[in-house]
């Protein structure tokens, strides 16, 4: 009947996966018939067994056959007298290494032999010595899947726990191995990330299988992935090995669209210092590049803001710059310190709240003409910056005023109100020279209000516009970031992702002010449109992967605001086909909003037991690998946890190659 049984199972799931189980149990077989020791996998017995936890005692002998055990290291656990049930093994990860019934005659005999300086021990003495045991977490089990025989699956528990005595342990050979690492990865658009490694240390007397290690791109379309680790150990070349992917995977459907933010310039160029090639460089034709500053062996197009009509932003970053550089004279950092309404703002107002907003950026588009910023005049007047329906650019000042000023400044007949910028700026250095010699003159106080018509912020603005000092000449500099046309980029980087595109924003010359202003533009951007595309039904399979670094700037830990895009990202993105993967330095100084909607994480070296405890406290799988993360500091040398795996996966990851394809020859880094 046994016999029956077996051949029953064998037939039901000879197209499994799990074969190769009984080839490995068949082979393990015969091997220790033939008494060839040495070539087994066994490696022990079960002492103790639980639904999460094992400890099972093993042999100097086993260990060394089958190369070491290393902490973190897999072992399967198979019933003894398998052959008459389905095919499935228990997957334990080894943690440590653990105390047996004998441990203290041990260390007793051990004491004695050191304390008599005995050379050599008898044989008897030998087998007792070389027992111990290693404490174990249970990972799951690898069964048929009962629907489909044919199909393999995994379970994060086990079904049945029945008498240690019961079971055996072995470690996998490469075809077990790569069924372990591999076998649960969706097998669509697969991709080689690296190489299985068990451990850092590489000195063993076997020589370890080389068993590759695949993800599916398929588990990061609109996923949320986190790059953990110490900065210069790899992080940025898993980065580029997932976009790389990604684009291989996308070569027919073109269904992904990628936004990479490059804040050090490496994915959109070439590093001549260690020989290594760009993203940009490998897919030239897949990849698009738009820049701050252009250089000379990378095309790109322009990456430029419009000062104009961003302007509390623009301020922002020119009080940024001039720090920097230290121009922090009284009148300068009063100018970068003035609050301006954006333009949203002035254009929700009712027109008889306008005017005192409209003149404050009409002060500072003044002080952007004087220093020398271009301007498209037309742009600005369609902007619907007035208190009536005029295409102008007046300020509204009272006639009293202006006749003061003009005659002031020796000029009788009063002019038209402005109509374009550079009369704009005429009139207000008039008033302002006006202002600062006559400061108390009744022209100067609202005759409505009652109140000066200058507030402090306007008055910041007209000192800075007419100053004893430099003035305006000293945001000539910065003229490489302003673009009077700015903003068409946004319908060119939306078209390229729509197409399938990798868009690179190389922002390697911009500070943190510049950098995180693009990142949330083009954020709110692509949030909007992949929103609208789905209240319209036309989201379909099209997907936008973002990819940012240095992400504790953009998604700060204590950030309460629950309404900001990147929170909606974590929310909301799966639901609008937006993925991302974000890169840092630590688990705790990212929001723990995001932390907990993360699916795929890719983790370092990590020098800190709080930041292992915070990453275990978010992402359970990583509870029993807190030690290796913390005392593995090889780059490329990640542990891996993606949709497809249930369990944390120990992976050295190749090095980016320009010229290699998925399943080329590939480097370790």
């Amino acid at each position: 009947m046994q016999s029956l049984n077996t051949l029953v199972n064998n037939v039901a799931t000879q197209e499994n996966p799990l074969s190769v189980l009984r080839t490995f149990l068949d082979s393990q077989a015969s091997l220790e018939a033939a008494k060839q020791v040495d070539k087994l996998r066994f490696v022990g017995y079960v002492l103790e067994l639980g639904f999460d936890t094992a400890k099972i005692i093993t042999s100097d002998p086993y260990k060394i056959a089958v190369g070491g055990i290393p902490r973190g290291s897999f072992l399967i656990m198979v019933p003894n007298n398998s052959s008459n049930i389905p095919p499935h093994f228990t997957l334990i990860r080894v943690t440590g290494v653990a105390t047996t019934p004998l441990s203290s005659q041990v260390q007793q005999t051990y004491f004695e032999l050191h304390k008599k300086s005995m050379p050599e021990l008898d044989i008897w003495t030998q087998g007792e010595l070389q027992w111990g045991a290693l404490d174990c977490d249970v990972l799951g089990m690898f069964y048929a899947d009962p629907s489909d025989l044919r199909k393999l699956s995994f379970s994060g528990d086990v079904n049945n726990v029945v008498s240690p005595h019961r079971y055996s342990v072995y470690s996998p050979d490469e075809a077990l191995l790569k069924l372990i690492v591999n076998g649960t990865v969706k097998e669509k658009n697969q991709f080689q990330l690296g190489k299985l490694r068990t451990m850092e240390n590489q000195l063993s007397d076997v020589a370890a299988p080389k068993i590759p290690v695949n993800i599916s791109m398929e588990d990061f379309k609109g996923c949320r992935t986190a790059m953990f680790g110490k900065t210069r150990l790899g992080k940025s070349n898993v980065v580029k090995l997932i976009a790389q992917g990604m684009i291989e995977a996308n070569s027919n459907d073109k269904s992904v669209g990628q936004l990479i933010f490059d804040i050090n310039g490496e994915y959109a160029n070439d590093n001549n210092q260690d020989g290594s090639k760009s993203l940009r460089s490998a897919y030239a034709d897949q990849c698009k590049v738009y820049a701050l500053t252009k250089r000379d062996t990378t095309p790109s197009e322009p990456l430029r803001l419009n000062f104009y009509e961003q302007p509390g932003t623009s301020l922002e970053i020119l009080g940024s710059l001039l720090q920097q550089d230290n121009q922090n004279s009284h009148y300068i950092t009063g100018f970068y310190n003035t609050e301006l309404p954006t333009i949203e703002d002035i254009q929700n107002l009712p027109f008889d709240q306008r005017t005192r907003p409209i003149r404050l950026i009409q002060i500072y588009w003044a002080i952007l003409n004087k220093a020398g910023f271009l301007a498209n005049e037309s742009r600005l007047k369609s902007l619907g910056l007035n208190s009536s329906n005029a295409k102008n650019f007046n300020p509204h000042f009272s006639e009293a005023l202006r006749k003061a000023a003009y005659e002031f400044e020796g000029i009788k007949e009063i002019p038209d109100h402005p109509s374009t910028l550079d009369q704009l700026e005429q009139e207000l250095e008039i008033i302002a020279d006006f202002r600062k010699a006559n400061p108390k003159h009744k022209a100067l106080i609202s005759s409505k209000s009652k109140k000066p018509i200058f507030g402090p912020n306007e008055l910041a603005l007209l000192e800075f516009l007419k100053p004893t000092g430099s003035g305006p000449s000293i945001l000539r500099p910065y003229f490489r970031y302003h673009s009077p046309d700015a903003g068409n980029f946004l319908n060119e980087i939306l078209e390229l992702l729509d197409d399938g595109k990798t868009v690179i924003l190389d922002l390697g010359n911009a500070n943190d002010k510049i950098r995180r202003y693009f990142s949330e533009m083009l954020s709110v951007a692509i949030f909007n449109h992949q929103e609208k595309k789905f209240v319209n039904n036309k989201l379909n399979n099209d997907y936008i992967q973002l990819y940012f670094e240095e992400a504790h700037n953009l998604f700060p830990v204590n950030d309460k605001d629950f309404t900001g895009v990147y929170v909606r990202f974590a929310k909301e993105g799966a639901k609008f086909h937006i993925g991302m993967v974000y890169s840092t330095q630590s688990p705790s100084t990212i929001n723990k909003e995001l932390l907990a909607q993360t699916e795929n994480f890719f983790v370092g070296h990590l020098s800190s037991i709080d930041e292992t405890k915070s990453l275990s406290r978010v992402q359970v799988a990583f509870s029993g690998v807190e030690n290796d993360i913390l005392k593995a500091k090889t780059p490329g040398y990640m542990r891996m946890l993606t949709m497809s795996n249930r369990f944390v996966i120990p992976v050295q990851a190749k090095k980016f190659e320009a010229n290699v394809q998925t399943n080329g020859s590939v480097g370790e880094m």
